[in-house]
């Protein structure tokens, strides 16, 4: 039996894959999915920018995920899209977009379900990016947390934009 109000005690996730794995994002983070578009490549830019796309008139960076996290880089195919998420830090609310093999659904997930990450010695950068782990039809999804991924370094970014 059902137990009232129990429905808050899930949260939802769209998940994708990136390098064979399965992550998700909380789905309230996401603005939008688009397939794969050219985006305008900045110079000397940190290796995991693949550049920026004007989305309808706000220049978005876009971040290659397989790269961000040490992985085998791979060809942009049909597949491959782009999820625009809406990352909060120090400064404010940012607009920026992972680069991914494919997305592959949405996920109710019980929050009692989430376990927690095990230490492993993560570079000190990327610590706590990944907020836990769940298993949803067999497989292993690793929930990131996009604004510990992110967020500080575009808050160091914005910073130096106002600085100038």
């Amino acid at each position: 039996m059902p137990i009232a109000g129990s429905e808050a005690l899930n949260a939802q996730y769209l998940t994708f894959t990136c390098a064979g794995e399965e992550y998700g994002v909380d789905i309230l983070r996401v603005q939008e999915i688009r397939g794969w578009s050219a985006v305008t490549k900045l110079p000397e830019a940190p290796r995991d920018v693949m550049g920026v796309l004007n989305l309808r008139g706000t220049i978005v960076p876009v971040y290659d995920l397989r790269t961000r996290f040490g992985l085998e880089t791979r060809l942009i195919d049909p597949s491959t899209v782009v999820i625009v998420l809406r990352l909060q830090g120090e400064v404010g609310e940012r607009i920026a977009g992972i680069c991914v093999d494919g997305v592959s659904d949405v996920q109710n997930v019980p929050t009692d379900a989430i376990m927690a990450t095990p230490e492993v010695g993560a570079r000190t950068d990327d610590q706590d990016c990944v907020s836990g782990l769940v298993t949803v039809a067999g497989k292993t999804v690793m929930l990131l947390n996009i604004d510990r991924l992110f967020g500080s370094r575009m808050d160091a970014t914005r910073g130096s934009d106002r600085e100038g």
